[in-house]
């Protein structure tokens, strides 16, 4: 009976455990956050498509003019003259076929204009990843920070159980008491109130983070994991600079709209020639002087008079627009500049605040706490150094960890200043 008894148990638990870990999800790295964020995103994906809409463009400007078919008779006698009706005698058929011949490399310079269009659409595209992708590392970090925030708030309340388990067997030995006991357990509403709120708090960046993901994951099944800490090791500001350079999207389109808009010029100045439609037609029953002359063929060529229109408007706005492009390509450069200064300053700022931490302050908070409660265990220090003690030892912790979300955070700002990731 117990043997069968152990088994139905076993089978119990076996069954649990199965379950639990048919809904359990593992927990996704940065990496693989970005690379469903990138599969996902409805932002991403509509984007591409506006990608392959402009290569579409392509084809139809490198398109040559559709010729043109004219048929048409004339001729045909519609009421008797003189008694005699004879309606189609007379008859005469006539085809005529016409084309319109583009000179100047009219079609190359389209295309080569609608393949630089395409060129800026991917610049960006990569400049709306490049922010989109900001945004998600942002809500990542987030989601690391209050994960920590929360396992430290448990740790802090799992220390302070215990501190107060001794408490109530020093109160029961007589050691303090009463108030001081109560007081104890008042203060643990605090320790109480954070864990709640980090937890509030964490469910809030989890969902920030689905949405940005486009994922309907329960928040219980979702979680990420990835180092929560920070590197003293920066490349020096000029590597950074030259790679911004290199690498930022805006900055390429910048310079790819340059090169646009001097296409445009050109394309601008063919379109000022005149372009000769040619014509060839047959003619069937043709009402000639050469009574003999029954099938004809004929040509033409039409040749626009450009007296008034030479396309001077355009030519003269591509002129203006080859200047502008210039000077918004200097004003992204001096902002690529900004951006990366400004970001650099941030991440060594809260490097020089991080240091210390990680040298000393836990270290010396940690040390505090323990050596303050156990001089209040026995009786060498007051109350209010106990609670003092573990308010400071708290209060470090979260400094650590607020400080190291900024170096995060700022990290992505640089590594969105520059256009790739040069700080993990």
């Amino acid at each position: 009976m117990r043997v069968v008894m152990k088994a139905t148990c076993f089978a119990l638990l076996l069954a649990a455990g199965l379950a639990e870990s048919c809904f359990a999800q593992k927990a996704l790295t940065w990496q693989e956050v970005r690379d469903k964020f990138e599969a996902a995103n409805p932002t991403l994906r509509a984007g591409q498509i506006g990608i392959d809409e402009s290569k579409a463009q392509e084809i139809t400007a490198f398109l040559r003019p559709n010729p043109g078919l004219t048929l048409s008779t004339d001729g045909t006698q519609i009421a008797p003259y003189k008694g005699v009706w004879q309606p189609f005698t007379g008859t005469q058929f006539a085809a005529n076929f016409s084309y319109l011949h583009e000179r100047q490399l009219k079609r190359e310079l389209r295309r080569e204009s609608a393949q630089k269009a395409t060129g800026i659409a991917v610049s960006g595209q990569a400049d709306l990843e490049r922010t989109l992708v900001f945004a998600l590392r942002s809500a990542f970090v987030q989601t690391l920070q209050e994960k920590a925030i929360r396992d430290l708030a448990k740790e802090n309340l799992s220390y302070y159980d215990h501190v107060l388990d001794v408490n109530r067997e020093r109160y029961k030995a007589g050691a303090i008491a009463q108030v001081d006991l109560d007081r104890l357990e008042l203060q643990r509403v605090q320790y109480e109130s954070d864990l709640q709120t980090a937890e509030v708090n964490l469910r809030t960046a989890k969902i920030q983070l689905l949405a940005l993901l486009n994922d309907r994951t329960p928040i219980e099944q979702f979680d990420v994991t990835g180092p929560f800490d920070f590197s003293a090791q920066i490349a020096p500001l000029d590597e950074i600079r030259q790679a911004a350079v290199d690498t930022r999207p805006d900055l390429k389109a910048a310079l790819e709209a340059i090169d646009k808009a001097q296409t445009d010029h050109k394309l601008a100045i063919a379109n000022g020639s005149t372009d000769p439609t040619l014509s060839a037609w047959y003619t069937y029953n043709p009402s000639f002087n050469n009574p003999f002359d029954h099938q004809t063929l004929g040509a033409s060529v039409s040749i626009p008079l450009r007296i008034f229109d030479r396309n001077q408007g355009e030519k003269k706005r591509t002129e203006l627009d080859i200047d502008r492009s210039g000077k918004l390509m200097e004003a992204t450069r001096a902002q690529v500049f900004s951006d990366v200064d400004s970001a650099y300053a941030t991440v060594n700022s809260t490097v020089i605040l991080l240091q210390p931490y990680k040298d000393r302050y836990l270290q010396q908070a940690s040390r505090i706490r323990d050596t303050i409660a156990f001089s209040y265990e026995h009786g060498a220090a007051s109350l209010l150094d106990f609670l003092n003690a573990q308010a400071d030892y708290r209060s470090v912790q979260v400094n650590y960890l607020n400080l190291v979300a900024s170096y995060l955070n700022a990290a992505s700002q640089l590594n969105l200043a520059v256009g790739r990731e040069v700080l993990p």
